[in-house]
């Protein structure tokens, strides 16, 4: 199992930098941030500070959209980096949430998202492209590898994930509800003849190394609240009682709106909805041993990464102690098994 940290671009922007080389030296492969330019700061030029102050940890967009950004510039962006920095890029991507809502736009089809992770991933590889009637490509890039990894939630965004998704993003670590959803790509990635195993596994959530469980909840509690947006629109479509685990489904009942202005923050105050059952089942929280445990189930059901978010006041200690204990854990075990 890999394991990234998730990051927010807010300022001051070396704050950042600082953070993503502190986890490729606790042992963190993956290094992602948020992708909001009117909440946080501008992430790719970040991500150029970040690749020129590490060596080995691959960074990407937690995620980016295909609605505020064109495609080809994107495509550019990580083909660019790449060239500067060695194929150190990765590309996460989504329909669009707070960089799209937050101007009162909306999420794009499945049909754009489907041909905006064609382009992209063509280009970002060095390769041609149709794109609007034309055959496009950079003829200044030369070996450019991109992975696209697309998160998901609703049963069509699964199925696409699984049909032409390098990797699945799945925002939360609730083992119930991993395993359905993990279920549902690799067999959407069987029905159209891919190999499943060929697709990366990355679960995402907060991570908060301690023993203060009322502090701990109350410092992720955010996180039910940016879950809750996608299940809202998930449940319009579907209904509370479709063919999505009723487990995902039933928390939002008492969800008022939702301030984007707090999104991603430990002192959101539109969250209070969210019960501490679901922080519990969402986030990873307590002991080193505790976190072990439920990173072990999460493997055992097909995870290949789980990506931390620190969005919470024990950001230093929660990666060391990853750095020295968790992390070393989760490899002997494989160690051991192989």
């Amino acid at each position: 199992m890999d394991f990234g940290v998730v990051l927010q671009t807010n300022p001051p922007a070396a704050r950042t930098v600082q953070l993503a080389k502190l986890a490729e030296a606790h042992g963190f492969s993956h290094v992602w941030t948020f992708d909001s330019h009117l909440l946080w700061q501008e992430p790719y030029v970040i991500h150029s500070a970040i690749l020129a102050e590490t060596n080995r940890v691959t960074v990407g967009p937690f995620v980016t959209n295909p609605a505020t950004r064109d495609w080809t510039v994107t495509a550019s962006v990580f083909a660019t980096l790449n060239e500067m920095y060695g194929n150190r890029t990765i590309c996460g991507i989504g329909r669009g949430d707070s960089a799209v809502r937050v101007t009162n736009g909306k999420p794009v089809t499945m049909k754009e998202l489907r041909e905006s992770i064609h382009v992209i991933r063509e280009l970002g590889n060095s390769r041609p492209v149709e794109y609007n009637g034309a055959t496009i490509r950079f003829p200044w890039s030369r070996g450019s590898e991109l992975d696209v990894w697309v998160a998901a939630y609703g049963p069509l965004a699964l199925k696409l994930t699984g049909e032409v998704g390098d990797g699945f993003i799945l925002q939360l670590a609730d083992l119930d509800i991993a395993a359905w959803m993990i279920k549902t790509v690799r067999d959407a990635a069987a029905n159209v003849g891919r190999d499943p195993d060929t697709i990366a596994f990355c679960v995402a959530a907060p991570m908060y190394i301690g023993d203060d469980l009322h502090h701990m909840r109350e410092q992720c509690r955010w996180f039910g609240g940016m879950v809750g947006n996608h299940v809202a629109d998930i449940v319009a479509k579907y209904g509370h009682h479709g063919e999505v685990p009723e487990a995902l489904t039933s928390y939002i009942a008492g969800r008022q709106g939702y301030d984007y202005n707090t999104h991603g923050k430990a002192d959101n105050d539109h969250v209070d909805f969210v019960p501490d059952e679901i922080v519990d089942r969402f986030c990873i929280l307590g002991t080193a041993d505790e976190h072990i445990a439920k990173l072990e189930a999460l493997r055992a059901i097909g995870v290949t990464q789980f990506a931390g978010y620190l969005q919470h006041d024990n950001k230093e200690e929660t990666m060391r102690v990853y750095g020295e204990t968790v992390i070393p854990a989760l490899q002997s075990h494989l160690t051991a098994k192989s």
